[in-house]
């Protein structure tokens, strides 16, 4: 079966382009913030050393679980595209295991060339970094960028691994047997308590324990803001699902016949929406409740001196923030044009229905929007897992003294992305004859 995950990549290169792009976009990411490391190696304590360690180990480490979800996540939705190539595989004899192989086969593939077409943008983007961290006064200005076997060993290894473990489970959910698929809602679901429950106890330590630390609570309420943000990710289904109830009277009242396909084309399509949702939610999450942290943290520090230390969390805050932001932001666009595109037998049957190709662009419009309401909702109460337990370390108070500019560019953002990728893909997709794309 690898022979066969080998002509895939040959003979079908299109169906692994999200993967490609987020394996090669995390594998970028992982060499930068590994050549770091290197840089280290050869610079004393004074000239930057745990500046560059600890940005390296930070960001890396939350680069490996960004990584490793962005591709679950697109591989998820390139196998649910080749259900029909599945299904006509096991119809002439090929077993599970034998299906399994074939998928992490391919996933082991593309990270590979992913990684290594990686190596100039991960050195690049390395010495940006250096270049960063030596514009703060965190680094010596006589440091010179480095880029060794950490950061090559690092981004292979690391990439090929997540590939591969991304690409099992993936396979177990679209190869599986129908015992193993019943089951994966059920996995899913205890794998977002599980996230919320980290969270939660890690929001609950800095409003106590890290309460009068000082800017040492970041560490806590930066983890508790990320992990409830992916446990509510993985609720997304029941998140659209949610969203759409509330919103759905709304949606028909507004939109009519394409609001009714809207509200029905949610509800029967959730849980392959929800690989939109996911994106949006975590990009909000995160961004939000960095930014804010930051923002409580610079009020309340003003006038004081603070440690060393501090001007290397501020950015490394902002970094990771907008590391995230560029790479949520392309996996969001990935999956929204990949699954888009994916539609355009259903949007044909719809035409030979009597739908028009307007009614259709305004469903997927109305579509979008119940995506970003549910994501933007999402990772705004993911944000309050950091923001609410650090303003009470921090400020004193449960409710800090902030605006909702910041928020606003973060729902701006998201906004823009879901349109443009959703509405772009569905114009470009009800193009040409309904009966053309019956028969493709």
């Amino acid at each position: 079966m690898i022979a066969v995950a080998l002509r895939n990549l040959r003979h079908r290169p299109g169906g692994f382009v999200t993967t490609f792009l987020s394996a090669f976009l995390g594998a970028t990411l992982l060499m930068a913030f590994a050549s770091l490391l290197d840089t280290a190696a050869n610079v004393d304590a004074a000239g930057g050393n745990e500046s560059l360690s600890t940005t390296a180990s930070v960001g890396g480490g939350w680069c490996l679980v960004i990584v490793v979800f962005a591709v679950t996540s697109t591989l998820s939705l390139a196998i649910r595209q080749r259900a029909e190539q599945v299904q006509l595989l096991r119809r002439i004899g090929a077993t599970g295991p034998q299906l399994r192989r074939m998928i992490v086969g391919e996933a082991a593939a593309v990270a590979l060339i992913a990684s290594a077409i990686a190596v100039p943008a991960g050195m690049l983007l390395g010495q940006v970094l250096v270049d960063l961290l030596q514009n703060t006064g965190q680094v010596a200005a006589s440091v010179d960028p480095a880029f060794g076997g950490i950061a090559l060993g690092t981004g292979f290894g690391v990439t090929l691994i997540g590939s591969v473990i991304a690409g099992f489970a993936a396979a177990r959910r679209g190869a599986g047997p129908a015992r193993t698929k019943a089951a994966r809602p059920l996995l899913r679901r205890i794998g977002g308590v599980v996230f919320l429950l980290a969270g939660t106890n890690c929001a609950v330590l800095t409003a106590t324990i890290m309460d009068g630390k000082g800017i040492d609570a970041m560490q806590t309420a930066g983890q508790a803001g990320i992990w409830a943000s992916i446990g509510l990710a993985l609720l997304a289904p029941e998140l659209l699902r949610l969203v759409t109830a509330v919103l759905g009277g709304p949606t028909r009242l507004l939109g009519g016949v394409a609001g009714e396909l809207a509200v029905l084309g949610v509800h029967t399509r959730a849980r392959q929406l929800a690989g939109a949702v996911m994106p949006v939610l975590i990009f909000t999450g995160i961004a939000t409740g960095t930014v804010y942290m930051q923002t409580i943290e610079d009020a309340e520090a003003a006038g004081q001196v603070q440690p060393e230390y501090a001007q290397d969390i501020q950015t490394l805050n902002y970094v990771v923030v907008g590391m995230i932001t560029l790479f949520v932001a392309i996996m969001l666009v990935n999956t929204l044009i990949a699954a888009t595109a994916s539609r355009r037998r259903e949007f044909a049957q719809h035409r030979l229905a009597g739908a028009t190709r307007g009614q259709l662009t305004t469903m997927v419009a109305l579509e979008a929007v119940l995506v970003t309401v549910t994501g933007v909702i999402g990772g705004a109460v993911g944000s309050l897992f950091t923001i609410l337990p650090f303003a009470s370390a921090r400020a004193g108070s449960f409710v800090p003294d902030v605006t909702p500019g910041a928020f606003a560019v973060v729902v701006a953002i998201a906004v823009t992305l879901t349109a443009a990728a959703m509405l772009g893909t569905a114009r470009r997709t009800v193009r040409g004859p309904a009966p053309e794309a019956i028969r493709a």
